[in-house]
């Protein structure tokens, strides 16, 4: 004579969820001079491309008027353009974070803590920025001005530039 045993046993997967604890904007908000040295480094790496590229076929072309029609000049240009939207949109996704913000320690997170998404982030690059630019720079004194330090440009997107790293809490379904 055997006995069987059967045990219940849940066969749904174990679902890990990081939930981001302890996220004060007010806390971790970066200082408005250290944001400003973000956009000037990313700004003045932008810039940079053509204008090496235009003083690379100053020294090559003979002729000045084929200066700005010249093969070097357009590639500066395109290779400028790209950079911009791996710059702006591509490695902010991925990292929450610009050239410029990676070398001052910064990140662009939601006002939550968690990552921006594609859409946050093209909200706040590509509508957010210009009308920043078009308030003639007043867009960034909010950040200045409120508790959290958003600038125009996060207040349209919903997030926030901090200044630290987020802690997080591992949670098992």
């Amino acid at each position: 004579m055997s006995v069987q045993v059967e045990r219940a046993v849940s066969t749904r997967p174990v679902r890990i969820e990081q939930v981001v604890v302890d996220f004060d904007a007010e806390r971790l908000r970066a200082p408005f001079l250290l944001r400003c040295g973000a956009i000037l480094i990313d700004y003045v790496l932008l810039v940079s491309i053509p204008v090496i590229s235009l003083l690379l076929t100053r020294f090559v072309e003979d002729e000045p008027s084929k200066i700005f029609n010249s093969k070097i000049v357009n590639a500066g240009w395109l290779i400028m353009v790209l950079l911009g939207l791996t710059n702006f949109v591509i490695l902010p996704l991925f990292s929450g974070k610009s050239i410029g913000k990676f070398l001052t320690g910064l990140r662009i997170v939601k006002t939550d803590g968690n990552a921006p998404s594609f859409a946050t982030l093209l909200i706040r690059h590509l509508i957010g920025y210009p009308l920043t630019i078009l308030t003639l720079g007043t867009g960034f004194l909010f950040s200045v001005l409120n508790q959290k330090g958003r600038a125009l440009h996060d207040f349209l997107a919903k997030t926030v530039v901090v200044y630290g790293r987020r802690q997080e809490k591992v949670i098992k379904n």
